[in-house]
């Protein structure tokens, strides 16, 4: 289970900073009516959907024969779904560094609309954004593929996903023990927090997408010559 841990950490780290996730979830948060109430529906809409993402494809993805070669490298599967996140995510660096919109960013009139939701907006939000999301897809895809290959039984693959799910929304789920521990204090931190990455999506995305496109796409390379 380490080593597999291990092995996630990069879909972790990858699913858990996209900037976008978190400044819904922060704006959400900071809501004058409900907005502790919206920031738990929304991110309970989201473990929702990676649930029924890891019952469906973990189901296919442990059948495949793919994940049965008997190789000690990465699988073809997972080759691939590493090279494709990596190039989407070198699209996604260049498109910002472009000043392009990627496709995945909402428009700012909804950006600024996200903290006058209702709590069942918020949780149809958190179901969404997972699906409509090209890297958040990938990660997770990638993420199951790298359970189902190390073949260690139904139970512990089902609790190594749990954990990726929960480490990967760790940047929303902190925030609200936040809010619900120190309310007061959270208050001004939150505002702040939530400026700040608005004002600094744009670097940090860049950043990010680089890094990790750089590093899955050579991953990727790297498992399908080997």
């Amino acid at each position: 289970m380490g080593t597999l841990l291990i092995s996630l950490l990069p879909y972790i780290i990858g699913s858990a900073v996209v900037p976008l996730q978190i400044i819904v979830g922060l704006l959400l948060l900071k809501s004058p009516a409900q907005g502790l109430f919206k920031a738990i529906a929304y991110v309970s809409g989201m473990t929702i959907t990676r649930l029924l993402q890891g019952l469906i494809f973990g189901f296919v993805l442990s059948r495949s024969t793919a994940l049965a070669d008997g190789s000690s490298g990465k699988s073809p599967v997972i080759s691939t779904l590493l090279l494709v996140l990596g190039i989407l995510l070198l699209i996604a660096a260049y498109k910002k560094w472009r000043k392009v919109d990627d496709p995945d960013d909402p428009p700012p009139k909804w950006l600024t609309r996200v903290d006058s939701l209702t709590p069942v907006k918020a949780f149809g939000i958190g179901l969404g954004l997972p699906l409509v999301a090209a890297k958040l897809w990938v990660f997770t895809l990638t993420a199951l593929a790298t359970i189902a290959s190390a073949q260690l039984g139904q139970p512990t693959s089902a609790i190594a996903y749990s954990l990726f799910i929960l480490l990967a929304e760790s940047l929303l789920l902190l925030p609200i023990l936040m809010r619900i521990l120190v309310p007061e204090r959270s208050k001004s931190v939150l505002i702040d927090l939530s400026a700040w990455l608005t004002r600094n999506n744009r670097p940090i995305t860049i950043t990010v997408s680089l890094v990790f496109g750089l590093l899955f796409f050579q991953s990727g390379i790297s498992g399908l010559l080997a």
